[in-house]
């Protein structure tokens, strides 16, 4: 059988490296660890922590094709993390004038929970613990 360990990281492509690299390391406040530029294949891989236990990759590439996303495609679905604080969360990203949807309530597990979007419009989920 077999054995999954963990999630060991998620991959994103963004369209303005600069612009996502700002958003996922000061909006989101997400430690850098190492950033590479890759010249065969004119992109960037930034490799971002998120506390101890994974990375989230950020690539560039030259001219991605958008994801559709709205109405909901078959793929993933969006990238969610898990906050102590929601309240205090929001109020974080908001000073970075980002849109965030209003505090829903899970209903099966009684958590609150909301959705924004990374600058390319990858859905975001903040998930009070």
């Amino acid at each position: 059988m077999l054995k999954l360990n963990r999630v060991h990281h998620i991959a994103i492509i963004c369209s303005d490296y600069e612009k996502s690299k700002h958003f996922y390391s000061k909006v989101l406040g997400l430690k850098i660890v190492r950033e590479v530029y890759r010249e065969a294949r004119q992109s960037y891989k930034l490799d971002f922590e998120v506390g101890d236990h994974y990375q989230i990759e950020l690539f560039s590439f030259p001219n991605p094709p958008a994801r559709p996303s709205r109405p909901e495609a078959a793929g993933l679905r969006h990238l969610a993390f898990e906050v102590d604080d929601i309240d205090t969360a929001i109020a974080h990203i908001k000073d970075f004038d980002v849109e965030i949807e209003p505090i829903r309530v899970d209903e099966f597990t009684g958590k609150r929970f909301t959705f924004f979007a990374d600058p390319d419009g990858l859905p975001i989920e903040l998930y009070e613990k």
